[in-house]
């Protein structure tokens, strides 16, 4: 009797590192490069926790520094981590987004350093995105110029494209009574839902439809916390917009 519990014992350590390995090959790893319009509202944390709830292998990361630009990215400045991140990490997508002004202010800046981290995301192993920015609240007419260099650079680069200022702007307009901004420019906790919502659909292609209103994770220790509070017919209405509308996004179809 003894001898058999052993030999289970011993084929459950060999099976234990197979099995872990397997999972962790499975998961999808995301890093997200950009500045305070993805990191607002803990937006990466709630991919994560639709990730969770959908029980879909996803691990995403983010690689933020307030107010950076592609160029501080790709040089290493203000501190950014995105070529050590790059270097040291095996990585499945890594979405790039950049200042909000670029397009506007240094559009050459925004082509070159665009096509330049690109580029060091293909050599790394990892599939890259562009992530399109929104217009400020007080000026909606920036989105045309936004989306129409996004889009150049996206197809010049023959990269995938994750239009969150378009459905941010249509969102708007659709629903004035909402406030989408926390600010002239950043997003709101419903804004910051909402790209949390347009991003899971593109990097996994899954619905959204069932999303709940609230999203939670956890502390260091353990304890709950609350990342989304959102009305009910705000998120009902936010999914379906989501849902709803065609875009070229589902990255997981390789």
């Amino acid at each position: 009797m003894q001898m058999r519990q052993f030999k289970i014992f011993l084929l459950l350590l060999f099976l234990v590192p197979i099995t872990s390995k397997a999972q962790t090959e499975s998961t999808k790893r995301v890093l997200l490069v950009g500045n305070s319009f993805t990191y607002f509202w803990n937006m990466p944390q709630m991919v994560n926790a639709m990730a969770l709830l959908d029980k879909y292998p996803m691990d995403v990361r983010q690689s933020t520094v307030g107010g950076a630009t592609w160029e501080e990215h790709y040089n290493e400045k203000r501190g950014t981590q995105t070529r050590r991140l790059l270097k040291e990490e095996k990585w499945d997508y890594v979405v790039i987004q950049d200042h909000s002004l670029s397009t506007l202010e240094a559009p050459d800046r925004f082509e070159e350093y665009g096509s330049k981290l690109t580029e060091t995301i293909r050599k790394s192993g990892a599939k890259p995105c562009l992530m399109m920015t929104w217009a400020y609240s007080s000026n909606p007419l920036m989105q045309d110029e936004i989306t129409t260099k996004y889009r150049e650079l996206a197809q010049k680069l023959q990269s995938d494209i994750i239009p969150v200022g378009e459905l941010f702007m249509k969102a708007r307009k659709l629903r004035p009574d909402l406030n989408f901004y926390f600010d002239d420019k950043h997003p709101s906790s419903e804004g910051s839902y909402l790209i949390a919502l347009i991003m899971y659909k593109a990097l996994t292609g899954n619905s959204v439809r069932e999303v709940p209103d609230r999203l939670y994770s956890r502390d260091a220790y353990g304890e709950e916390l609350i990342l989304s509070f959102i009305h009910h017919e705000t998120g009902e209405f936010l999914r379906q917009l989501v849902e709803e509308t065609a875009f070229n996004g589902n990255l997981s179809k390789e």
